[in-house]
């Protein structure tokens, strides 16, 4: 968040009860934002059915997500610049929790779809500014502490996967999505309440604009390096956000597909994926402590890229299990890093940019997988999953070079 375009009082620094206090509220926004997405996600069967939506049908309507957010995360990005990062996380939440049960309301899929606009609106949104005061956080402090926030936001889908899979067959999904809506207007009170009240945290940085529209910079990198910086570092999260958005929808029917299992040990190897990647995160503040940015983007790369090819590839479970799991500790901390260096260059502005390209890779990835899929299969289909990665593994390596070069 770009320090001079906020307005109102600010503190000249975050003292430590203040920054452990916004780092707890922060994490309960992350933690929010996966539980009432996934919680949505597993009463998605029970909305087809409700509405009577062929397949087809159905898979437009859910488009609505992608597109709605997609397309408001740079407009967040300048909200943020305008009124604070922490004022939109609050708004953003309050709406994501009160347009989650609208789906249930529905009874088309045309109704479906433009409800799901506003929810992504709101779900897009929310991600910039949470990131934006994630970033600033982890900048006030001098930690690169975003990875246990999307730690957070993992184990919240975990959590909303869990819980939704226990209530789904006792609740009906107007009554399942209003608890969620619920849930999350009492933690959106609760830690917004935090948020607005404890100062923002100064990171002593400053700003260049170039024109209305311009990306702020912060630090010494000249405004031309800076674009082309923010742009790498959101290639970097659109390669990982493919592999992510594509294994959560076609991870699951590889095993099932192509290994010829059963549905219980289908669904494990999804699961194996987001547990790995939730523990990776939970040591990422420690890896990139240690590391630094770089190896970890470069290595992180590398290692989803060769379990990925285990994965697709392999004719028997357990490699296939091993593959995901290894993907899963190769991705995490690949995006956390990328949005926090598009942050500490650019602010929110940043964050919204890599963000966008990031979202458009999980919009790109279950589509690409599908038609790839009818031209050579499944299997070939997912090797697109490790190429991306090591993709991202390259720019991780390009970015260090061009950030150290001479002005």
């Amino acid at each position: 968040m770009n320090q001079l375009m906020d307005t109102g009082r600010r503190a000249p620094a975050a003292a430590p009860p203040a920054a452990a206090r916004l780092r707890r509220a922060i994490t309960l926004f992350f933690a929010l934002d996966g539980f009432v997405f996934a919680g949505w996600v597993v009463r998605i069967p029970a909305i087809k059915e409700q509405i009577h939506a062929s397949a087809g049908a159905l898979g437009l309507a859910l488009l609505g997500v992608s597109v709605g957010s997609v397309a408001t995360m740079l407009l967040t990005g300048k909200l943020c610049r305008r009124y604070g990062n922490h004022p939109v996380t609050v708004v953003t939440a309050a709406l994501l929790s009160l347009s989650v049960a609208l789906p249930a309301l529905t009874h088309s899929a045309l109704q479906l779809g433009l409800v799901l606009l506003l929810f992504g609106a709101a779900y897009g949104g929310l991600n910039v500014a949470f990131n934006a005061a994630a970033v600033d956080l982890a900048e006030a402090v001098r930690r690169p502490i975003l990875p246990s926030f999307h730690a957070a936001f993992s184990a919240g889908g975990l959590a909303g996967a869990g819980l939704g899979g226990l209530l789904a067959p006792h609740l009906s999904p107007l009554w399942h999505l209003l608890l969620l809506a619920a849930t999350g207007l009492v933690v959106t009170a609760y830690a917004g309440h935090v948020l607005l009240r404890t100062p923002r945290p100064a990171t002593g940085h400053g700003a260049h604009h170039d024109g209305e529209d311009a990306i702020p910079v912060r630090g010494r990198v000249p405004v031309r390096r800076t674009r082309l910086l923010v742009t790498v570092y959101g290639l970097i999260t659109l390669c990982t956000a493919y592999g992510e958005g594509a294994l959560a929808d076609w991870g699951s029917l590889h095993l099932s597909a192509d290994l010829h299992t059963g549905p219980g040990a289908a669904a494990a190897g999804y699961a194996v994926f987001a547990l790995m990647m939730t523990l990776s995160r939970m040591s990422g503040t420690w890896l990139l402590e240690r590391l630094g940015d770089t190896p970890v983007l470069v290595a992180g790369g590398l290692l989803a890229a060769a379990g990925m090819l285990v994965a697709a590839l392999s004719p028997q479970l357990w490699p296939v299990y091993l593959g995901y799991a290894l993907t899963g500790l190769g991705l995490a901390n690949v995006f956390p890093a990328a949005i926090g260096g598009a942050g500490a260059l650019a602010g929110a502005q940043g964050v919204a940019v890599a963000s966008t390209l990031g979202y458009s890779g999980i919009l790109l990835g279950p589509p690409s997988i599908g038609f790839l899929t009818e031209a050579y299969g499944l299997p070939r289909a997912l090797t697109t999953i490790a190429a991306l990665a090591a993709v991202a593994a390259l720019l991780g390596r390009l970015v260090r070079r061009r950030r150290q070069a001479p002005y």
